[in-house]
């Protein structure tokens, strides 16, 4: 939409520091699970793995650092979660409750595409690949 055109940068940084923040916060949440001896719905080494990607890979994505290679980590994860969690109680996302990994899945992976972007620390230090901000002219 060509009316939107203009704000496409800041308007990708919002998207990808939403998806970084929410995606944290499972990390947190499954960090918290372990913390309070909680039973973790998977084995303990997958969890605290998951736990460990959600977290970090969420915290760079939001913040924008190494955010790239972070969102392909969370996106493989992502995909892993669906195809084994998810796609055996069936086909589809709506049927297998599975809709989420999906999202997540694809929203990463476009993020891994486009990289870290303006409002990010890898814009902020310069960082190879990053497009500078364009003026709203």
């Amino acid at each position: 939409m060509a009316f939107l055109a203009r704000w496409l940068e800041p308007i990708y940084a919002l998207m990808r520091i939403v998806v970084g923040f929410l995606f944290l916060a499972h990390g947190v949440q499954k960090l918290n699970v372990l913390f309070a001896g909680g039973e973790p719905p998977m084995p303990l080494p997958m969890f605290w793995l998951t736990a460990l990607i959600e977290s970090l890979g969420g915290f760079l994505v939001m913040i924008g650092l190494f955010a790239g290679p972070a969102a392909f980590v969370c996106s493989g994860t992502m995909a892993v979660a669906y195809f084994f969690a998810h796609q055996p109680r069936g086909l589809l996302p709506i049927q297998n409750d599975g809709e989420l990994a999906a999202l997540y899945a694809w929203v990463f992976l476009f993020i891994a595409a486009r990289g870290s972007g303006v409002w990010s620390v890898d814009a902020v230090r310069g960082a190879a690949g990053v497009a500078p901000a364009r003026s709203a002219a």
